[in-house]
């Protein structure tokens, strides 16, 4: 065979590969509303950076009759590429290939590109679109799934990985998804559950639709396994580049500096009369993000779940930072199971890639009844203590209104670590609710004597001066030189070294 006609024989394997499923089952994939694997890589990298990988791989299963098929890449695109300049690893599952479906090689092909994402400190973004494991290699999918949680585990906190939910996500694929630090669902199109409606109309009696029981809403809105909502695939890869733009690309660098040409000493007069003089009335704590990041601009995690808590990513001054904020427009920014949980995770990954933290503080307490306290309220609630305790990035606290008794440590006080703590003249720290405190003291007192003391306590209490008489605040600021105060104290906090004692591992209460 001449050198030609070997070049010839590649391109024709190639051709077939590059072809997936072939035209039928790609026009299937199109009529879904979905695009291919490899459209998707197409869309996410640069145009003319991505480097194939393992194109060639072809499964060994003889079981079943698997030995006569030939499934092109095995069901699964991998390889590198450039997202605006930087360096990436991606995988991406093919539907068209025998229902993108995992064998051994199949999950070879993404643990490699695993690997070598952790060895070269760059993400890994995986576009999951399979029917799950292929049932005809046995243990040896299985064992394939067991690769790639192992290798999600290790690379947390070292690289970012992100997952796209793009069509079916069911059994054991789940889990993969579960161990990444961002996970995006498509409207419509992507499913995610453990076991789907038949099996568990068989084994509980109920009756729910895929969409009820793992579609996009129900993981961003009601269990919380989700952190974006995408309308199509082409909003989901658009979203995932904006959030690569916010974040470094391992755990060993900062999140690149973007100049986004806003006024580091920019005010913002409209704060000054934002809290409402009656201080149970509800202000909405996003017009509090919008008037002191840049440009107004972020981009918020995990938007329609647990939304008495705003997680989210700005820039302050070009530099990336997380954003932990009660929302007293949600059950009056009370913190409960949901808004525990998906803050202190949001913490950690911010701790673990050297992400400044601003913690915005309204909160009244942590949310009473039963329903929480058998849910465990106390040990979840003990996950933010344990979360902003162990965090060691800059932290700066700014209190706008209620900082009341173990929610406001849960938000991070000074003693949990806070670097500054920043108050409001309106902000009221305490032990408790300074009226609720009042009635205690004086219970024994007459009415009119005690609506007096009461007055008084709340006067004197229901302010940050006892606090900042104590050092516990460190600066009491006009509320429209928020964006100023906070930019200075991240500039301060450059060059903040702080360690932690040698361990293994913490305890985490999960």
């Amino acid at each position: 065979m001449t050198t030609q006609e070997r070049i010839e024989k590649m391109l024709k394997k190639s051709e077939v590969i590059i072809g997936a499923g072939g035209p039928k089952a790609i026009a299937k994939q199109h009529e879904r509303g979905k695009m291919t694997a490899r459209e998707r890589i197409a869309a996410l990298l640069d145009e003319g950076s991505f480097v194939e990988l393992d194109r060639f791989v072809r499964h060994r299963c003889n079981n079943f009759g698997q030995e006569k098929k030939d499934l092109p890449g095995e069901g699964v695109t991998t390889g590198y590429g450039t997202i605006d300049g930087r360096l990436v690893y991606v995988f991406s599952q093919d539907f068209t290939v025998e229902g993108g479906s995992l064998g051994e090689m199949h999950a070879n092909k993404i643990a490699k590109v695993q690997r070598l994402a952790l060895k070269m400190g760059a993400p890994c973004i995986g576009m999951n679109d399979s029917g799950g494991a292929r049932i005809q290699e046995a243990i040896d999918a299985l064992g394939g799934y067991g690769k790639l949680f192992f290798n999600n585990t290790i690379s947390s906190g070292v690289i970012p990985q992100i997952s796209a939910i793009m069509g079916p996500s069911a059994g054991g694929a789940v889990y993969s998804p579960a161990l990444t630090d961002f996970i995006y669902m498509v409207k419509e199109t992507s499913k995610m559950f453990i076991t789907g409606p038949a099996v568990v109309k068989s084994v509980t009696g109920e009756e729910v639709t895929q969409e009820q029981l793992g579609g996009a809403m129900t993981h961003n809105s009601r269990s919380g396994v989700a952190n974006f909502a995408a309308e199509d695939d082409a909003d989901c890869i658009q979203q995932i580049r904006y959030l690569l733009s916010f974040l470094p690309s391992n755990n060993m660098e900062t999140a690149p500096i973007v100049d986004t040409g806003d006024d580091p000493n920019r005010t913002a007069e409209e704060l000054n009369s934002i809290c409402p003089d009656n201080s149970n009335a509800a202000y909405d704590m996003y017009d509090v993000i919008k008037a002191i990041v840049d440009n107004g601009e972020y981009y918020e995690n995990q938007k329609y779940w647990a939304q008495n808590i705003i997680t989210c990513f700005a820039r302050m001054d070009g530099e990336t930072i997380g954003i932990i904020a009660n929302q007293p427009k949600v059950m009056a920014g009370c913190l409960d199971i949901n808004a525990s949980d998906k803050s202190s995770r949001f913490i950690r990954f911010c701790d673990a890639f050297n992400i400044p933290l601003l913690n915005l503080v309204d909160v009244p307490g942590f949310l009473p009844g039963t329903v929480q306290e058998y849910g465990g309220i106390i040990r979840h609630g003990a996950k933010m203590l344990y979360a902003y305790s162990e965090a060691t990035v800059p932290k700066i606290t700014l209190v706008t209104r209620k900082a009341y008794g173990g929610s406001y440590l849960a938000m991070c006080s000074q003693e949990l670590g806070a670097d500054q703590v920043i108050a409001w003249p309106t902000a009221e720290i305490a032990v408790m609710g300074p009226a609720g405190a009042a009635n205690i003291i004086f219970k024994k007192q007459d009415p009119e004597t005690q609506k007096k003391s009461t007055e008084e306590y709340v006067d004197k209490f229901a302010t940050p001066y006892i606090a900042a008489e104590r050092g516990m605040v460190d600066i009491i600021i006009e509320p429209k030189n928020s964006r100023p105060a906070v930019i200075s104290a991240l500039h301060m906090l450059e060059t903040k070294r702080e360690s932690r004692p040698a361990k293994r591992h913490g305890n985490f209460p999960v």
